[in-house]
């Protein structure tokens, strides 16, 4: 009997870790969906949308615009993904522990990892899939297949940011070639016969229709590109106000449990824990310590 239960019991936990890991790891089959969606839109974007849109003279520099981000998009996701995070080691350690106070809440000062037997610095997290505490960490990244903590940090915004303007870049200019398209024929005014036989005024519904039929390919693309800028978008804006408020994922998510602010830790008088961000010290700093974290030496000066 105690067999059958610890049998189960290993078989569940095990299973739980492989797809924990599954789940945190990048997977070679998702890195090969995301190359062949985006050779798939540039291909499209390429050989129809910058063909047709030269023919029609747009601007050389407006139709070069998502290659050249898609080349810092590259850039960004390679130095994101290879920069160290902020690995914590032991001769690390002593300089990293000074540079940001403990808040008492999220943050308790000499709270040891059991991993790196270390003392945790504030705003530090063990990660258990690259095996180090990090600096100032936000999150496991599975697409890096990173860690992002205070020194890769800048380069996970701008992958971010490039990664919508290009989808966003794609959508403009696709979008500005079909209603090019429909002004040229002067489509709006015109008439058609329906199913019934009356005479009807163009409607918006018949023009997606005609657009889709006649370019069913860009138009789903477009459709596909805008749907893509609306979920990276909103991400985008939720990295960009973390960082505008100079806060991690990882603090975002455990200070839902107190409460959030932006002042000093205080103690409510029944006896509630109310987390208060000590770390922010208004937009613009807090901005310019993500591309610029501050060192022991910095510190000290202030």
């Amino acid at each position: 009997q105690v067999l059958s239960f610890v049998i189960p019991t290993q078989l569940q936990g095990a299973t739980h870790r492989a797809l924990h890991r599954l789940f945190h790891t990048r997977s070679c089959l998702f890195v090969a969906l995301h190359i062949a969606l985006q050779a798939a839109v540039y291909g499209e974007y390429t050989w129809e949308v910058f063909a047709y849109c030269w023919e029609l003279q747009f601007h050389l520099v407006l139709l070069l615009l998502p290659y050249l981000l898609l080349a810092g998009n590259v850039a960004c996701f390679v130095l994101c993904s290879r920069a160290d995070p902020g690995t914590i080691t032991k001769s690390s350690h002593a300089s990293l522990v000074k540079i940001y106070a403990y808040d008492g809440v999220l943050f308790q000062k000499g709270v040891p990892c059991p991993t790196c037997n270390m003392e945790k610095p504030a705003r530090s997290k063990h990660c258990s899939f690259c095996s180090v505490c990090v600096h100032r960490f936000d999150h496991h990244c599975v697409w890096v297949n990173n860690c992002i903590g205070a020194f890769n940090a800048k380069y996970f915004v701008l992958y971010l940011l490039t990664l919508t303007a290009m989808a966003a870049a794609i959508a403009a200019i696709t979008a500005a070639f079909l209603v090019r398209l429909v002004l040229l024929s002067d489509m709006m005014h015109g008439r058609y016969i329906d199913d019934q036989g009356q005479e009807r005024t163009v409607e918006i519904l018949f023009l997606v229709q005609h657009l889709f039929l006649t370019f069913p390919r860009i138009v789903f693309m477009l459709g596909f590109v805008i749907l893509l800028v609306l979920v990276l978008g909103a991400y985008c804006c939720f990295s960009l106000y973390l960082a505008l408020t100079n806060q991690t994922a990882n603090e975002w998510y455990k200070s839902r449990r107190y409460g959030c602010s932006h002042h000093l830790t205080v103690q409510p008088p029944d006896g509630r824990v109310v987390y208060k961000n000590i770390y922010s010290k208004g937009a613009w700093m807090n901005l310019k310590e993500i591309f610029k974290p501050p060192t022991e030496l910095e510190r000290k000066k202030k």
